[in-house]
């Protein structure tokens, strides 16, 4: 696993348990690396309240190696939700408002193949797909 991926967790506030288990890294990594960038350790209590709704998504999502953003808790078929003030949101919706500053239309999805990706350069809205395919014909639907 990078260092690069760690330290984005590290920065966006995670804890040191919660980046071993989602990153499957050693304790021993994770300290290191944060000593090295002298971010203070982790304080207990709830980091997430009083955040708006785009820092909850920046914290939850994990980098890849290859560019994407993973939805920790993505599963096949099913939304990728942030629950934030006792509401449910769409994560893919969240990501599109990030990029293109402004509501989607319609159902958005992944539009880069990866499934559980919610990069908000990779998130396409109903418009956005319709707009390719009368471009690029029925490959781009």
């Amino acid at each position: 696993m990078s260092t690069r991926a760690i330290t984005e967790l590290l920065r966006a506030g995670h804890t040191d348990r919660g980046i071993e288990r989602q990153l499957n890294v050693s304790k021993r990594q994770v300290r290191k690396l944060r000593s090295e960038l002298g971010i203070p350790p982790h304080r207990p209590g709830n980091p997430l309240r009083g955040q708006t709704l785009e820092d909850a998504f920046w914290r939850r999502v994990v980098p890849t190696d290859d560019g994407h953003l993973l939805w920790p808790f993505y599963k096949p078929g099913r939304a990728c939700l942030l629950k934030h003030r006792d509401h449910n949101h769409s994560a893919h919706k969240i990501a599109f408002r990030l990029a293109h500053h402004r509501e989607p239309v319609g159902i958005t999805r992944t539009g880069c193949g990866q499934p559980g990706c919610v990069h908000p350069q990779h998130v396409d809205d109903q418009a956005m797909r319709d707009r390719y395919a009368a471009i690029f014909g029925e490959v781009a639907a």
